[in-house]
């Protein structure tokens, strides 16, 4: 009942930027918070960053002043600006959101995964 589509990833040299994009539909009635994990080959999967309008914002330690997370409340959409991109940041970036939909309780939905790969 609720799809999130990401767009956005690809391949970068160092020190590149990218953005990624997240748009959810559905019988949405109230997203929650969104955000961004990735998993790299071999390791566990991790926060990225995420907003929520009543928490705010939460990056990685890893990111903080490169990444910047943005949501467009209107278009139920959320963006991560990726700057000085490094080969570590290389990884699965996938979206999350936490939504209340008409036919239940807030629940986690995911995206499908978009590769970022950072090398030269």
């Amino acid at each position: 009942q609720v799809q999130l589509v990401e767009s956005g990833g690809g391949l970068v040299q160092p020190g590149g930027s990218l953005r990624l994009s997240c748009a959810a539909s559905g019988r949405i009635v109230r997203i929650n918070s969104m955000g961004w994990y990735r998993q790299a080959p071999g390791k566990q999967r991790e926060l990225v960053a995420a907003i929520s309008s009543t928490t705010g914002t939460n990056y990685a330690d890893s990111v903080k002043g490169r990444f910047t997370i943005s949501r467009d409340t209107a278009k139920n959409t959320v963006h991560l600006q990726m700057n000085s991109l490094k080969p570590e940041d290389t990884a699965v970036y996938s979206c999350n959101a936490r939504i209340t939909t008409s036919l239940g309780p807030a629940r986690d939905y995911w995206g499908q995964g978009t590769q970022v790969t950072v090398s030269s």
